[in-house]
């Protein structure tokens, strides 16, 4: 498993993206309004949207740093051993069986894959997941090494497609909602809907090119959260949990989409984030390579960076809060631990800053309390000053 340093080369391109946002979201406020009055305006807003959706769409390509695949493929060049998973000597991975050559990795792939493409009001969604978890458990009771690593490079694999395909739904829905807004003050005519056309025409090539494409986009969203939860479920319980944590962590671009999906799908979200933020802090307590250590240290580094501002902004659900009251505390408890687990003070002070502007920001939420850290942080800060 890879990890991707931290530096400015790496930084400069995720601050570009934020920056870029943070403008952009203000003037169209502006334009909102404005558009309403005038029509040239409505005409200048939805070139302004398509085209900024189309510049999203090439910052992968143009810093392949942002895309997770890069990450892995980087650190394979290198030699760097640090995949949980390793293929078992004498056995050819195919790309049908998802990990190692047998028949029993084959048909759990297959399942896993039904799983993903069946609706869940269809009759058969539940009898296909019975089966496929009946596959999982029966492997882990067996307790043989062989069937082990089926049950971790299959759920593995599903779990990286599942989450490639909620990417993919959500940016989607967001393209979707852009357009369906635009439309209900009035068409876009002419050469402006010709000009968008090609925009989106270029931006889907590109969007292809990175390696993403647009498979699976039409499944519900909040059907491949719930997967992906179980998912992660099954790969603790197999005894590859880091596998979940380090993919769930590199996911930014799916964590930046879920601060703007809908709620029900954001509480979705925050269950997922809220079970993997628990395997997260256990991390890297047992390595006794120094190098193991400080990759964990990074992949908590990143699932802070990514997923906290979620938890501040969609912890109150729907109608109802998404974690019990227990839940929230035992959760910033284990948040609070990982902020420590840093160590480095200028790594405690991004996460810290990113969590105080969400919090701060997020009218509808005053969880996660993490004042605590942060009181700790700049005492720690005052007196790293003092002795300097």
């Amino acid at each position: 498993m890879g990890m991707m340093e931290t530096s400015p080369i790496t930084i400069a391109p995720l601050l570009l993206r934020n920056i870029a946002t943070t403008m952009f979201i203000f003037a169209d406020k502006s334009l909102v309004t404005l558009s309403q009055k005038y029509k040239l305006l409505e005409h200048i807003r939805y070139l302004l949207v398509t085209s900024f959706l189309f510049f999203l769409r090439l910052l992968p390509s143009l810093f392949p740093c942002l895309n997770p695949r890069h990450d892995q493929d980087h650190n394979d060049t290198n030699n760097i051993q640090y995949h949980p998973l390793k293929q078992p000597k004498g056995e050819n991975c195919s790309p049908s069986s998802g990990f190692g050559d047998s028949g029993i990795a084959r048909a759990l792939t297959q399942l896993l894959s039904i799983v993903n493409d069946l609706p869940v009001s269809s009759r058969k969604y539940e009898i296909v997941r019975s089966l496929a978890e009946k596959i999982i458990d029966d492997n882990h009771k067996e307790n043989i090494e062989a069937l082990r690593e089926v049950n971790r490079g299959v759920l593995s694999a599903a779990f990286s497609r599942t989450l490639s395909q909620l990417e993919a739904a959500m940016m989607e829905t967001g393209r979707d909602g852009v357009e369906n807004g635009s439309s209900r003050t009035g068409p876009v005519k002419g050469r402006w809907k010709q000009v968008l056309k090609a925009v989106r025409a270029v931006g889907d090539r590109s969007w292809s090119r990175s390696g993403r494409g647009r498979e699976g986009v039409d499944r519900s969203s909040e059907k491949l959260a719930a997967e992906l939860l179980w998912l992660g479920q099954k790969l603790v319980t197999c005894g590859c949990g880091e596998e979940a944590v380090w993919r769930w962590a590199s996911a930014s671009n799916l964590a930046w989409l879920a601060l703007s999906a809908e709620a029900r799908l954001q509480v979705s979200l925050v269950k997922v984030s809220a079970f993997l933020f628990k395997q997260a802090k256990e991390l890297g307590l047992d390595e006794t390579e120094e190098g193991q250590r400080e990759q964990q240290r990074q992949t908590k580094m990143k699932m802070l960076m990514c997923w906290l501002p979620l938890l501040c902004r969609a912890s109150n659900g729907t109608d109802a809060p998404v974690l019990s009251m227990s839940e929230r505390a035992r959760l910033e408890r284990i948040l609070e631990e990982m902020i420590e687990m840093l160590e480095h003070e200028e790594e405690q002070e991004q996460v810290l800053s990113l969590w105080l502007h969400h919090f701060t920001y997020s009218l509808s939420s005053d969880w996660p309390n993490l004042h605590a850290s942060y009181a700790r942080w700049c005492t720690a800060s005052r007196k790293l000053l003092i002795h300097n």
